[in-house]
């Protein structure tokens, strides 16, 4: 079987990933959950075959160099793949990832109607954050699509990969690939202010030089856009400060308090007929916020999301009770992902 087979099987039945290993037939994830195909385990040489046909001279040397790569791959009216090669006990593997070529909308994604107040925003921060797969990407590619079709701006992204490719609608939109258009985060970071943006997506903060590029991109009048691995505010604003040396931690905590305009925090949860639906906690920067992260008592945000409805707060516990009070989820399933069990008693039981 082609590698081109494998991915349109992919993009037929849905899987959102693909792994490929030696010893193992190829295995799809499909609603979260890992199906291994009908065909005879994979050798080093048929992993090598399929993977190279993906990738370029100059990835394949990279690759081979570095025994890590991060790649995308379009396969006509199917869909573009985010990819990541790597060494296991000596042989290569691989992760494949499925992006639409369709970018979907806000409403599309039962995403909460307060991103369209994020995105419109002249200046600012906004981090989408939560684990590897939940879909932190696509709720950016939202945001943009947002943006791009009620205003008249110049987005510059940087990606590694580029997933989601967009076209100019109302908006200009430069989409810049690291290791390909620029050699990292931070040297794109650097020169990005030079390019005359109103919005800058950052596909990921992975320093503190990132970070704190990112942050002055924002104090200087921009919107800018970013990921972090994490759930939750707490999370967010502990990862964000304790990344800087202790004698640097205040400043970054007033300049934070000073630029956040909001952040969601997503994850993906079975539903009762076995697919997965997004849910998520959103925390705006209201008054209170700022002030709380302004004195390194941001530990304290959990009181303020949830008495803040009126403000935009949505508590993780309060979108999983509106899921199961619409049948999408089971009572196990909202009990589960909750942060807090007391609150998720008080509003489902």
């Amino acid at each position: 079987m082609l590698i081109f087979e494998l991915l349109e099987n992919m993009h037929n039945l849905g899987a959102s990933d693909l792994h490929l290993g030696v010893g193992s037939p190829p295995i799809f994830r499909i609603h979260g959950k890992l199906k291994a195909l009908n065909f005879p385990p994979l050798t080093n040489d048929i992993i090598r075959s399929m993977v190279y046909t993906l990738l370029t001279s100059e990835q394949i040397e990279e690759f081979e160099k570095k025994r890590e790569l991060d790649f995308s791959y379009t396969l006509e009216n199917i869909g573009r793949f985010r990819g990541n090669l790597y060494f296991q006990k000596g042989t290569i593997a691989a992760a494949i990832r499925a992006i639409p070529l369709q970018v979907k909308t806000i409403e599309e994604l039962n995403l909460p109607e307060i991103l369209k107040e994020f995105a419109s925003n002249e200046r600012g921060f906004i981090l989408v954050t939560g684990p590897t797969g939940v879909g932190k990407s696509t709720t950016l590619a939202a945001m943009i699509d947002y943006i791009n079709s009620n205003f008249s701006k110049h987005i510059i992204t940087m990606e590694d990969p580029i997933e989601y490719v967009h076209i100019n609608k109302k908006s200009i939109i430069h989409q810049r690939e690291i290791g390909i258009d620029s050699l990292s985060f931070k040297e794109a970071l650097v020169h990005v202010l030079r390019q005359d943006p109103d919005v800058i997506l950052v596909g990921e903060m992975r320093d503190n030089e990132s970070i704190s590029l990112a942050l002055t991109a924002a104090e200087t009048g921009h919107l800018v856009m970013s990921t972090l691995h994490t759930f939750g505010i707490i999370s967010t604003i502990d990862r964000i400060i304790d990344v800087f040396p202790a004698a640097q931690q205040n400043q970054v905590r007033t300049q934070l308090a000073n630029i956040l305009t909001g952040c969601i925090s997503q994850v993906l949860v079975p539903t009762v007929d076995n697919k997965l639906i997004v849910a998520y906690e959103v925390v705006v920067a209201t008054p209170a916020v700022r002030n709380l992260i302004r004195k390194g008592e941001h530990h304290q945000l959990h009181n303020v999301l949830y008495t803040g409805k009126e403000s935009g707060m949505i508590s993780l516990e309060s979108r999983l009770a509106e899921l199961y009070r619409k049948n999408l989820i089971t009572k196990e399933v909202a009990y589960r992902y909750a942060l807090n069990r007391e609150v998720i008693a008080r509003l489902i039981e």
